[in-house]
C-alpha cells in the first residue's frame, strides 16, 4: 500500500485523473467518499493481478497536485506478473 503525491505539468482534476484511471489495462478504480469505498490490501490486492488505486483527491497543498491511495499483491504484480506482461507488450509489438 502506498499514499502517493503527484505533481503535474499541467494542472489535472481529479475527475480527469480517475477517467484515465478507468481506462488503463491493469488498474482497477475503488474510489468512493463512503466508508470502506477505497482499495485495502487485504480486501481487493492479495492474490489478485491488478493495481488498485483510490482515494483520488486534488491536493490543497500545490496547484497542480493530486494524491492517491495505491494497493497491489507485491508478489503477483511487482515480480512474476510485470516480467510477463512485459513479454507479452514485447512480442506482440516488437517480434
Amino acid at each position: 500500500s502506498e499514499a502517493v503525491h503527484i505533481e503535474t505539468k499541467r494542472k489535472i482534476s481529479a475527475r480527469e485523473v480517475v477517467e484515465l484511471m478507468r481506462n488503463s489495462p491493469g488498474i482497477e478504480l475503488v474510489d468512493g467518499t463512503e466508508t470502506g469505498q477505497y482499495p485495502t490490501a487485504v480486501t481487493e490486492a492479495s492474490g489478485n493481478d491488478p493495481v488498485f488505486v483510490g482515494r483520488v483527491r486534488e491536493d490543497i497543498s500545490h496547484s497542480h497536485g493530486i494524491n492517491l491511495w495505491i494497493v497491489a499483491d507485491n508478489i503477483r504484480k511487482g515480480a512474476a506478473l510485470n516480467s510477463v506482461q512485459i513479454a507479452e507488450i514485447l512480442a506482440k509489438n516488437y517480434l
